[in-house]
């Protein structure tokens, strides 16, 4: 393999510990591990390596080059949601935000350039699909993200990572679960504080049912009855609510993990005291949280979300139905940060 340049461009993330001792051939056997710890337990670059000999820090840097390269960065008006638009090395372009909460430091990744689910609310679905990421271009979002987290004053470190940005993280399950497991076992980050989030690829619940790490699953929901989610949702005409529902129970038996529902609010679509019922009849066999989020506006999608006041109304007829919501806190509206916005407003 050539560790300079791969198909899609710069490969640090993605070489293998056998690529990199192939790399390393000559040096002492133990500079694989030092290499391997030093970019993801402790989060260098090679040139930061200062443990290594000179020449050979300048030579990882020239033969493990970087993935992304950044296209815009905003940072919300607050300074606590940095959202990257980053250029990968055949032009394709993708997303990552970086949120910092008061006991938490969040990033959301993308792990496809583009999405094939054709949501049309969603910005990213407007966009089409383009390619799939790798698995060290989805790790590398999450370094990125880390190395900024630590320029924060005080120091923060990414703690929670959710697969939540561009793409349909279960169309593309192998590269998704080859990163899953080096956030855990080589970044350090707990199975519990990993969440993949799907639009309801049933084949791909049923992978991480039995998958060998207990990550959380969240299911981008927004409908709980078949007629509207097969117009929100398209890909419920393939995997029907009740087919989804036996899935994520599975799940949950398998793993003992909290499942979450995802419902973007929509005026007049899915805020309705009907559509409480159907959510809540839905959500309560599953013991399922309901995490609601105000539809930030896309220029493809003419719907209004849901104001403040009805998303609380909603919220609370939810409760009073003895469903666990939250309504999720809206993070750098005013730099584009929900899925495909930057994007959608750099092409």
């Amino acid at each position: 393999m050539d560790l300079g340049r791969s198909r899609h461009g710069g490969t640090r993330y993605d070489a293998t510990p056998d690529e990199l001792a192939a790399l390393l051939d000559g040096e002492p056997a133990y500079r694989v591990r030092q290499v391997w710890d030093g970019l993801y337990r402790r989060g260098l670059a090679p040139e930061e390596m200062t443990d290594l000999p000179a020449t050979l820090r300048a030579r990882l840097g020239d033969t493990l080059p970087l993935a992304l390269e950044p296209a815009r960065e905003s940072v919300s008006d607050t300074g606590d949601t940095v959202k990257w638009l980053w250029r990968l090395g055949d032009g394709a372009l993708i997303e990552t935000v970086l949120m910092h909460y008061e006991s938490r430091v969040t990033v959301c990744v993308s792990s496809q350039a583009g999405c094939a689910m054709a949501c049309g609310f969603c910005a990213t679905g407007q966009a089409g699909f383009e390619r799939q990421l790798t698995a060290g271009e989805i790790v590398e979002q999450v370094m990125r993200a880390g190395e900024r987290a630590r320029a924060f004053e005080p120091a923060r470190r990414v703690g929670n990572v959710v697969l939540m940005g561009m793409g349909e993280p279960m169309a593309n399950y192998d590269n998704v679960w080859t990163a899953v497991h080096r956030l855990h076992d080589d970044v350090g980050i707990s199975a519990r504080h990993l969440t993949i989030s799907t639009v309801g690829i049933i084949p791909g619940i049923r992978r991480l049912a039995v998958d060998d790490l207990p990550v959380n699953l969240a299911v981008s929901l927004h409908a709980a009855n078949d007629t509207l989610r097969d117009e929100l949702v398209p890909i419920n005409r393939r995997y029907p609510l009740a087919d989804l529902a036996t899935a994520c129970a599975d799940y949950v038996a398998a793993t003992r993990r909290r499942l979450s529902f995802e419902w973007a609010l929509i005026a007049g679509v899915n805020d309705r005291a009907s559509d409480v019922e159907e959510l809540a009849a839905y959500a309560r066999p599953l013991g399922a949280h309901v995490n609601l989020i105000p539809l930030n506006p896309t220029p493809g999608y003419a719907t209004p979300g849901t104001p403040p006041a009805g998303v609380r109304r909603f919220r609370d007829a939810l409760r009073a139905s003895g469903v666990n919501v939250t309504i999720r806190q809206n993070r750098g509206t005013d730099i584009d940060a929900a899925c495909g916005q930057l994007r959608a407003a750099a092409t």
